[in-house]
């Protein structure tokens, strides 16, 4: 089985045209040294299908006014929501990098991840059509609903703090340990070459959001 048969069998859905998926997993470093099609198209179009799902979703599962809709909406779709959801999926593990973007950690740059998901999203839109796409959402995404509108998104935090200062940042993991159903991950994060914080959790992504909470409480302490 390759990645895309293995990822299809993650999704519980068969694509009628792999070709879609694959494009949806091509980042723009891959394709441009192979001259070919990568996801940002793909992404737009996801970003619009997502957007509708969940607006959809909310509708009938919130009773409250269009404010509080918005707000629950826009923590639903944000960059960190989506990393959170494709993690569910083991999505960085299926992503076509460029050399370049593979050594400097692009698998596990939060905005990489979150714009290949939303090209996912919507190849399942382009080859199946909107219920399809909602399956995906109402598989994958809904059930983790609570989580995502109750964290604080400290990467984004240290990200923008960092990228003010014209600085570079990476994760690395430095632990994987246990079974599957009871995972232990730890991350380390570099600021340029320098270790900023070390975080541990359940998931990968909840071991990065501890590490760039460790980093930004000993910037704050500086």
């Amino acid at each position: 089985m390759n990645n895309l048969e293995e990822l299809e069998a993650v999704l519980g859905y068969k694509f009628n045209n792999i070709k879609l998926l694959e494009t949806a997993l091509t980042h723009s470093s891959y394709a441009n040294e192979h001259n070919l099609e990568c996801n940002e198209r793909m992404e737009f179009l996801g970003d619009a299908v997502l957007e509708l799902v969940m607006s959809k979703e909310l509708y009938d599962s919130i009773d409250l006014d269009e404010g509080v809709l918005t707000k629950t909406r826009a923590k639903a779709v944000c960059e960190v929501a989506l990393d959170i959801y494709a993690d569910k999926i083991d999505l960085p593990k299926y992503l076509i990098l460029g050399k370049g973007e593979e050594a400097t950690g692009g698998r596990t740059r939060p905005a990489i991840i979150a714009d290949a998901l939303e090209a996912v999203l919507a190849a399942v839109f382009l080859d199946g059509g909107f219920e399809k796409a909602q399956e995906i959402v109402k598989k994958f995404f809904i059930p983790y609903l609570n989580d995502v509108v109750k964290l604080k998104d400290y990467k984004s935090l240290l990200q923008e703090k960092l990228q003010s200062e014209k600085r570079t940042i990476r994760y690395e993991m430095v632990k994987d340990l246990g079974p599957a159903n009871n995972k232990y991950f730890e991350f380390v994060v570099y600021m340029d070459d320098i270790l900023m914080g070390r975080g541990s959790g359940k998931t990968k992504k909840e071991a990065q959001q501890q590490a760039a909470k460790d980093a930004l409480e000993k910037e704050a302490k500086a």
